[in-house]
């Protein structure tokens, strides 16, 4: 039974996997190659790509719910509500793009106040001013993904994703390093690629939906008879604290990617590159967590509680095994990975520390991240919430700050605060989950009634 749930699950997940990973790796892919160019370059991008993650996270989990909305809607036959899904869900894409590029622009131009080292300093504030752009294609494109991905049909924006990646490579290749005539960018060209790629990816996704036959039944009219207030409302309701959650958990990583920077670069482009690796394997698991979510909702939807908790543990099962065997790759390939990133010696040996803590926190990463899918699935939000808060700011934060500082361990003890954070973390959001499921004390919000606009009351 486990064999067969678990192919089911990695079918669903997979084509979502794909489309995260691709997203990361862009600005991964801006990390390794700048490294070629110095590791202020790296650490900068580094940085600067944590710090944008840091503030898109909240819409990226705002607009997540759209997913478990659209199959919600698909399940109950609702074509219509499924097309005012995808219209509401542009749209408030678009708001929260605004919001968030004025929350980049204004950190960016006042990045000196982390007191990071000022050769990476003047490179994150060009860096970030070129990726603050980058944010409306980008939330445009999460948002039709997440629409894509509720009906059912997740290998196109995967596609996509992968094409947008090569590109951005490609790109990389010529503004970076100054080919094909272009003068060498550095970082700035990194950024210039990120920004071209992502409104290649979004421009991509609107015209295959918009043109593919099988999305025409779901489709919204031209112009809309129903109000949007009722849906951004409850889409914001449901999908803010998931933001949020996003929101600490990579809050957490920024602030200590500021501790490192105190340390140096060297330490600072050692953290980056542990990072790198970390969040691969994370979106992976943040994808098989997307999954569980929908086959968890699907359950939760039925009220089947015995196929809420098989599709549970099938998911917590799969993703432990995945964390585990990367935590081996971590340790046992340790050098040879980070020098994909970087062939500096005194940076190698860094990474090397790290990279073996970051193996540890490796499964309580993916048992955290798939409990708070299963938590989404039976539309608990609000007190896990609380729960990534208390394990981010107020255990792993605090902890990575008096270990690496007060006790001298240095980047080692900020990664141990980490992972004790992580720990906390899925232990309790797991057995929340549990708790809430075998007790029976789930609810479902209400459904959304579209409402006409007012020409015919």
């Amino acid at each position: 039974m486990f064999k067969q749930r678990s192919r089911q699950l990695i079918l669903l997940s997979y084509p979502i996997i794909l489309a995260q990973v691709g997203t990361v790796l862009m600005g991964i892919t801006d990390t390794v190659m700048l490294g070629h160019v110095g590791k202020n370059e790296m650490a900068a991008s580094g940085v600067a790509n944590q710090l944008y993650f840091l503030f898109t996270s909240i819409g990226m989990g705002t607009l997540g719910v759209i997913s478990s909305m659209v199959a919600a809607s698909k399940s109950a036959k609702n074509n219509t509500e499924c097309g005012e899904i995808l219209r509401t869900g542009m749209e408030l894409s678009f708001l929260l793009s605004i919001v968030i590029c004025i929350c980049l622009f204004i950190v960016g131009e006042n990045f000196h106040i982390f007191n990071q080292p000022p050769e990476v300093t003047a490179i994150v504030t060009k860096y970030l001013r070129i990726l603050t752009i980058s944010t409306i294609p980008l939330m445009l494109f999460i948002s039709l993904k997440q629409y894509s991905d509720g009906l059912g049909y997740g290998k196109p924006a995967m596609v996509i994703t992968v094409i947008a990646l090569l590109i951005n490579i490609a790109l990389n290749w010529i503004f970076i390093y100054g080919n094909l005539s272009f003068p060498a960018m550095g970082a700035y060209g990194a950024a210039l690629a990120t920004l071209f790629s992502r409104i290649l990816m979004a421009f991509m996704l609107v015209a295959y939906i918009f043109k593919s036959k099988v999305y025409q039944s779901f489709l919204p009219p031209l112009i809309s008879t129903f109000k949007t207030m009722p849906l951004i409302i409850k889409m914001v309701r449901i999908g803010f604290p998931g933001g949020l959650q996003f929101f600490f958990e990579i809050g957490a990583f920024a602030g200590a990617a500021v501790f490192v920077g105190w340390l140096g670069v060297t330490e600072l482009a050692a953290h980056q590159v542990a990072l790198g690796l970390a969040a691969l394997t994370y979106m992976v698991a943040s994808g098989l967590s997307v999954g569980s979510a929908i086959k968890v909702a699907n359950a939760f939807g039925e009220n089947k509680k015995s196929l809420i908790m098989e599709n549970a543990v099938t998911a917590i099962l799969v993703v432990c095994i995945f964390m585990g065997i990367t935590a081996l790759i971590f340790v046992t390939l340790d050098k040879e990975l980070i020098k994909l990133f970087i062939n500096d010696n005194s940076v190698i040996v860094i990474g090397v520390s790290i990279l073996h803590i970051a193996a540890f926190f490796q499964l309580f990463d993916g048992l955290q991240v798939v409990a708070l899918g299963n938590l989404r699935g039976i539309e608990d939000v609000n007190k896990p919430t609380v729960i990534t808060l208390l394990a981010y700011w107020v255990i792993a934060l605090p902890l990575g700050y008096l270990l690496g500082f007060r006790y001298d361990f240095g980047v080692q003890g900020i990664w141990l605060g980490l992972l004790a954070g992580l720990t906390v973390s899925g232990i309790l959001l797991t057995a929340r989950f549990f708790i809430l499921v075998s007790s029976g004390r789930t609810k479902r919000y209400s459904g959304t009634k579209l409402e006409k606009i007012g020409i015919d009351n």
